[in-house]
């Protein structure tokens, strides 16, 4: 009797939490996943746009609303669209701050409270700047 021998790269993935194994071959998938984690104030940034073009279109009429909706509360979501009242040039850079690989984010949506409520966007970039300076070199 003959033995013959296979060879095959398989990889077991699991389908969702808590699923089964399944095993398929191939190698593991090199997924371009990135490493880390958004950071919860770019979550947030896009949280606030998103609320903004529903309450636009009508689809919802006010905070109130949204507030039931998310199960919050309507000053957590005025906290949120808060955020609309940045410069658009710190809406888009909080929209693409560096992924979080470990510990805590570096900027929180009570650090940037006091920036979005002054109405001068020259005066917020300034604040902005020191603020990411400090965040940064931080940790």
């Amino acid at each position: 009797m003959k033995s013959i021998t296979i060879e095959a790269e398989i990889h077991f993935d699991r389908r969702g939490r808590g699923a089964r194994r399944v095993m398929e071959s191939g190698s593991a998938p090199n997924a371009n996943i990135p490493v880390g984690r958004l950071p919860r104030i770019s979550r947030l940034m896009a949280l606030a746009i998103r609320f903004d073009d529903l309450i636009q279109s009508g689809e919802v009429t006010d905070y109130a609303e949204l507030a039931r909706l998310g199960h919050v509360s309507r000053a957590r979501v005025t906290q949120i669209m808060n955020l609309l009242m940045l410069a658009p040039d710190i809406q888009e850079e909080i929209l693409h701050l560096p992924r979080v690989t470990g510990g805590r984010d570096p900027i929180h949506l009570r650090q940037l409270q006091p920036i979005a409520l002054v109405p001068d966007w020259r005066k917020q970039r300034k604040m902005w700047k020191e603020h990411c300076s400090e965040a940064f070199t931080a940790g």
